[in-house]
């Protein structure tokens, strides 16, 4: 049995959630919401402003509120429920304040490393900590209403979100027999995707192998770096991997870019030696790092527009030089750590979200055929399908915030030819999108 409670759940065609953080759109009213609450806080209307402040947070899949947020109102008081992944967050709110908490754990399974660590996470903390009781060991925040408004509150709620969810993952991870509390929420996945995960991740790794051994034995350091960060970053959004995976992959990652004193062979090393040991996952170990749950706030700090049209260019001008020394056969890989990269390491809003999602389908058509998606590149015959690509992107554009007045996109400008050239063309029509809000 696993160390959450499951309840069976069968997926829709292609209902599946990619990456980490939030797979879904805010309410239409979500921008009314927040001014109203806004208003709501200068008069002092205390529960209707954040009742008000609580909606604009809810979020939908299909046009239906996920329930990421839950509300009982009464005349003196509203409780509450937020959901982020792993942690769930039980709070109320009076007329004189806002108590939230996350149970963490029983204090009788807390060892002494356990306490060390949440000790040292209360000094990185804000506006949050932890404390213990006899019972549970929890994350609390307490706010006086005094001269609150919706942005005062939500960079509180978002600190005590995302580090309950990350410090129960870390705990997880590194002490595997702690029974974690309030895991209740959690949703098994389809056992059938589970096996065609698992599947991929081998063959992945199995393609990886084969494609080092084609670089030329000389100067092939960047080549490399490529091939296995493109991997990390592929499992991570295409998988959706949680647990202990998901703890180790952002690990190496930071590892790779932070580590000032490693040179880049023996970084290369470490993420070699890493995905031979993800290749030695048995599918029972492998299974054990999944779960669906709702999301409220986005893991990653918003990113400026311009910083991934930076990226995007720079990466370009990469590919043009393998491609003028003759490197043919990391270019495709490129093209394809291009949008992981960007997935992994940038917060975008969700419409240049979807259109980099759109692309991560065609580049990799054969994965989501297999898990019930509809294809958008045939491998065997190297065509696309011009037509449900352009649809989906029509899609996209249809369904994106009114306050983007300036956003269009020249369909013409894309090549189909073949997939480096959709790609390449992609990428340019992504650098030129107009996202100045009215």
């Amino acid at each position: 049995m696993s160390w959450f409670n499951f309840f069976e759940e069968t997926q829709d065609n292609c209902s599946i959630t990619f990456g980490k953080g939030i797979n879904a759109s805010l309410a239409p009213d979500e921008e009314e919401l927040f001014k109203l609450s806004y208003e709501a806080f200068e008069k002092k209307d205390i529960l209707n402003a954040y009742e008000l402040f609580f909606k604009s947070l809810i979020n939908f899949s299909d046009n239906k509120s996920n329930h990421n947020i839950v509300l009982n109102k009464t005349d003196t008081e509203l409780k509450f429920e937020i959901y982020q992944g792993l942690a769930k967050i039980t709070g109320k709110v009076t007329q004189k304040s806002l108590y939230a908490e996350i149970n963490i754990m029983k204090t009788s399974e807390a060892s002494v490393a356990i306490k060390r660590y949440l000790l040292e996470r209360n000094y990185q903390l804000t506006y949050v900590n932890y404390f213990s009781n006899d019972s549970s060991i929890k994350l609390k925040l307490y706010q006086d209403n005094i001269s609150l408004s919706p942005q005062k509150i939500f960079f509180p709620l978002r600190e005590l979100a995302l580090n309950g969810e990350h410090d129960k993952e870390h705990i997880k991870s590194e002490f595997k027999d702690i029974q974690l509390e309030d895991t209740g929420h959690l949703q098994k996945i389809d056992e059938k995707q589970l096996k065609v995960k698992y599947k991929y991740l081998i063959q992945w790794i199995d393609e990886l192998e084969q494609k080092v051994l084609t670089l030329p034995v000389n100067d092939n350091t960047g080549m490399q770096s490529f091939l296995y960060l493109n991997i990390l970053f592929k499992i991570d959004y295409l998988l959706s991997v949680k647990c202990q995976l998901h703890h180790e992959l952002s690990k190496k990652a930071l590892e790779y870019f932070g580590n000032e004193h490693s040179t880049i062979e023996s970084k290369n090393e470490e993420l070699k030696k890493y995905t031979l040991e993800l290749k030695e996952l048995t599918y029972e170990e492998f299974s054990q790092n999944f779960y669906k749950a709702k999301y409220t706030f986005d893991p990653i700090d918003k990113s400026s527009y311009d910083d991934i049209v930076i990226f995007i260019n720079e990466s370009q001008n990469k590919i043009r030089w393998y491609k003028n020394n003759r490197y043919a056969q990391v270019i495709p890989t490129i093209y394809n750590y291009i949008a992981f990269y960007s997935l992994y390491n940038y917060g975008m809003n969700a419409t240049l979200k979807e259109l980099f999602h759109i692309l991560v389908e065609v580049q990799n058509s054969s994965f989501f055929i297999a898990i019930s998606c509809t294809g958008l590149y045939n491998e065997q015959t190297k065509k696309l399908s011009k037509r449900s690509i352009l649809n989906k992107i029509k899609k996209v554009l249809q369904d994106a915030p009114q306050t983007y007045t300036s956003l269009t996109i020249d369909d013409e400008s894309l090549n189909f030819a073949s997939l480096d050239e959709f790609s390449n063309s992609y990428y340019i029509m992504l650098k030129n999108l107009d996202f100045e809000e009215a």
